[in-house]
């Protein structure tokens, strides 16, 4: 009887042995179980990219559009009339100064001139005779005296006629191109028909208008940049060649002429350009413009707190300098704003700040 207990009471034993064993062994087989929904309940830092807000004296660029013009542009008129014998010249031709751009029928004051020189020559020698004669005492004072002004009258005819048969060659006053060509050989014109028009490309210039609140800044000879649309992004260097002298009175609007100096290839009147004009130096609390954001609450950013958390912060922006923008409320100087990493990002989540990669070289 009793080896028979002692039977009962190992297997008892074994059996509580392997519950104890097999308690270990899920208990062990639990442990990581509980370790990883603790981690998952962890929560995992978004990373992010930010700037320190500071203060700083910054001027804003003005752009201002315009559009070309030739400073130097003249309207060839005939101021004789007459049939166009010879114009050689079409719109885009380069001409020299000096270069035949119309040439007149000048036959009929021709003619005109060698009749008046012919008077002249006939006064000429009545004078001689008649002076000749005065040493004599043949001739009276009154006689001589008609004789002078006869001279005179024919010698002024001839220099009119001279200059007539001048109007009747026209020719270029400086190098540049045709721009307008109205009529062509053959055509009878009036005086002062509208014939070619010359503009001097290397005097182009544009103007623009300026606040009043801007021309106190600026002086004759400043220099700007300008770039034409139509030769694209590059910047062009000009100069401040003329203030007008007075400000609309409705707009506050002064007219500013901007010369290209020197003029770049391409370049032509009629064309649009935008001139850059430099501001006035004011501090200025600044973030870069990728860091604010906007929805129908109105404007704010996302500010690091002191424990690493995003803080949505609502701001009032002010004008724009290139890739930054003004803060006018809502942050101080020495905070930090989040610029990139917006993705999965929403108030109160914790950030983990990182230096934003550096960008790939280019290929050349």
């Amino acid at each position: 009887m009793a080896k028979c207990l002692c039977i009962d009471a190992s297997g008892a034993l074994r059996r509580l042995g392997f519950l104890v064993l097999l308690g270990v062994s899920t208990a062990c087989s639990d442990k990581p179980a509980q370790e990883t929904a603790a981690e998952a309940r962890v929560e995992q830092p978004v990373a992010v990219s930010a700037v320190i807000v500071e203060t700083r004296p910054l001027a804003q660029t003005l752009v201002r559009t315009g559009s070309l013009r030739a400073r130097r542009i003249v309207r060839i008129h005939s101021q004789e009339e007459g049939r166009v014998e010879a114009l050689p010249v079409y719109e885009g031709d380069r001409v020299e100064a000096g270069a035949l751009l119309v040439q007149l029928d000048d036959r009929l004051v021709r003619a005109e001139l060698k009749k008046a020189e012919a008077t002249r020559q006939q006064a000429e020698q009545d004078l001689a005779r008649l002076q000749r004669l005065a040493g004599r005492n043949l001739v009276s004072a009154d006689e001589r005296l008609r004789a002078e002004t006869a001279l005179r009258v024919a010698a002024a005819e001839e220099s009119l006629l001279k200059t007539r048969l001048g109007y009747a060659t026209l020719t270029a006053p400086f190098a540049g191109l045709v721009s307008e060509r109205n009529v062509d050989p053959g055509d009878a014109v009036p005086r002062f028909a509208h014939l070619v028009t010359l503009v001097d490309p290397q005097s182009l210039v544009t103007e623009v208008s300026v606040s009043e609140l801007v021309l106190p800044g600026l002086q004759l000879g400043d220099p700007v940049q300008v770039r034409i649309d139509a030769l694209g992004a590059a910047d062009i260097t000009g100069h401040v060649a003329r203030i007008h002298p007075t400000v609309d009175a409705a707009t506050r609007q002064g007219i500013i002429e901007i010369e290209l100096t020197p003029v770049p290839a391409g370049a032509q009147a009629g064309q649009l350009c935008r001139v850059y004009l430099p501001g006035q130096l004011q501090p200025r609390r600044t973030i870069p413009l990728a860091a604010l954001r906007q929805d129908p609450e109105g404007e704010y950013v996302y500010r690091v707190s002191e424990e690493g958390r995003a803080l949505r912060t609502p701001v009032r922006s002010g004008v724009s300098l290139a890739d930054h923008i003004e803060i006018l409320e809502g942050l101080s100087d020495g905070d930090r704003v989040i610029t990139r990493g917006f993705i999965n990002l929403s108030a109160g989540k914790r950030v983990q700040v990182v230096t934003p990669p550096e960008p790939a070289p280019s290929q050349t």
